[in-house]
């Protein structure tokens, strides 16, 4: 497999779920929000989104417990390099300290942030970006440049 070939998948993990996918450039490639309705058919969901991913190298998602480890032992099965975080983690390394004192502001500030990246990468946009798959572009942002497939965060230099 080629580094070209490489992709990343950001999880915002929880019963709705926030997905991105990032290309090994670092470049954000698609986004969307799914309502899971129920763990048992998150569950059965994880797999064929994981498998879905043509070239999946990495794994990334946001949150703990047992929706987290349903996402992290999928992709450990499937050979599939995995990262964990929180949102403590991340927001403090992509927006002001200010614009996540509260989870409506932090929520709102990663909209405007992954509206902003969106447009970068020229992602298609059918949809503006709910709060989960806005966050789960942050999560693929951060978990691009802890893997070192960027240097450093575009729009924070």
């Amino acid at each position: 497999m080629s580094d070209t070939l490489k992709y990343l998948l950001a999880v915002d993990a929880g019963i709705r779920t926030g997905l991105a996918l990032f290309d090994r450039t670092g470049k954000l490639v698609w986004y969307r929000s799914h309502n899971m309705g129920s763990i048992s058919s998150l569950r059965k969901a994880v797999y064929t989104i994981i498998n879905s991913v043509d070239c999946l190298d990495y794994l990334v998602v946001e949150g703990g417990g047992p929706i987290t480890s349903v996402w992290l032992n999928t992709a450990s099965k499937l050979g599939i390099k995995t990262l964990q975080t929180d949102a403590g983690i991340w927001r403090k390394e992509l927006l002001f300290k200010r614009r996540f004192r509260n989870s409506g502001i932090a929520k709102e500030s990663a909209i405007q942030l992954a509206n902003q990246i969106i447009h970068l990468s020229e992602a298609p946009s059918y949809n503006p970006p709910t709060h989960d798959a806005a966050e789960a572009i942050l999560i693929g942002l951060w978990g691009c440049k802890k893997i070192n497939w960027i240097e450093k965060y575009p729009l924070l230099h």
